[in-house]
């Protein structure tokens, strides 16, 4: 939290994560006792579990760095994916960070997906008036808890169609359940559903809130089905969360889109999103000699 305050957590997400998700490590750096740098390493959730890479972070104290403990971390990192039959490291990176970016590309990293990270601000904003195309009702998991299974159906077939050099897999039930439905951080109140005429899920947006922040919620995901898309649906799903999060006390929400994504990036500008610095993940071999402790 302190070392990566724009990607903060909290106990509770590292138990939660750890128990859906179990296999990976979690890493500490001491210098004469006291910790100066962390690690975690597993599982890319979004990615089937034969995904050639692993997910890795590295944070080290801003008075710790440039004194090897962030090399040592991301060696040992890398080295938890090989054992589990890895070829590749995935590290989050943010463009206002560029030392950062240059220490894992000194390492044989390098960009691998760019996502356009945006900011709204709800302090002086009125709450939006969703309009959804004729014949569809917009409600929440809040009101309407027996729909999860509707909005999987959703997930199964759009997660594919995300832009990104990977496809994404919204896994099974009860996988989608446990990461984008159930978590303490997902309130239903700000998960809006979409229903056809027959009472179908054609739809779904998500609220994600971000831990060490009461005023703040991440945009975790706006799907539509492909026979709904271009009739403004993903509008008026995303006005219904951003209505939720302004009645709930939220003062900001943040989202963030693949560059290639144009069809949502241009859903965010007409809602008055901002541009905020990129978010990069960068990929690197873990068999290279500098991550194989060999360099």
């Amino acid at each position: 939290t302190v070392a990566s305050p724009e990607d903060a957590t909290t106990v509770a997400e590292l138990r939660w994560a750890d128990a859906t998700y179990p296999g990976g490590k979690r890493l500490l750096a001491e210098s004469d006792g006291v910790a100066v740098g962390a690690s975690t390493v597993g599982r890319i959730y979004v990615y089937p579990p034969e995904f050639d890479g692993y997910w890795g972070t590295i944070d080290v104290l801003p008075d710790a760095r440039r004194q090897g403990v962030g090399s040592a971390l991301l060696v040992a990192v890398a080295a938890v994916a090989r054992e589990a039959g890895k070829s590749w490291l995935h590290v989050p990176a943010n463009e206002s960070r560029p030392d950062g970016i240059a220490f894992l590309e000194h390492r044989g990293f390098s960009e691998h997906e760019r996502m356009k990270a945006l900011r709204l601000e709800l302090t002086c904003l009125e709450p939006p008036i969703p309009r959804p195309p004729e014949g569809v009702v917009i409600t929440t998991l809040a009101e309407r808890p027996d729909l999860v299974a509707g909005v999987h159906a959703v997930a199964l077939e759009t997660f594919g169609d995300i832009p990104g050099d990977e496809p994404m897999a919204a896994g099974d039930l009860a996988e989608f359940r446990a990461r984008d439905v159930d978590r303490s951080v997902l309130p239903p109140w700000g998960f809006a559903v979409a229903l056809d005429p027959d009472d179908v899920v054609v739809g779904y947006a998500s609220l994600m809130l971000m831990p060490g922040n009461a005023h703040l919620a991440w945009h975790d995901m706006t799907a539509v089905s492909r026979a709904w898309r271009g009739r403004g649906l993903a509008v008026a799903l995303k006005m219904t969360t951003i209505a939720a999060a302004i009645e709930h006390g939220l003062t900001t929400l943040e989202t963030g889109n693949d560059i290639d994504n144009a069809p949502m990036r241009a859903v965010n500008d007409r809602l008055g999103y901002r541009p905020q610095p990129d978010l990069l993940t960068m990929r690197g071999p873990v068999g290279s000699a500098r991550l194989s402790g060999d360099a």
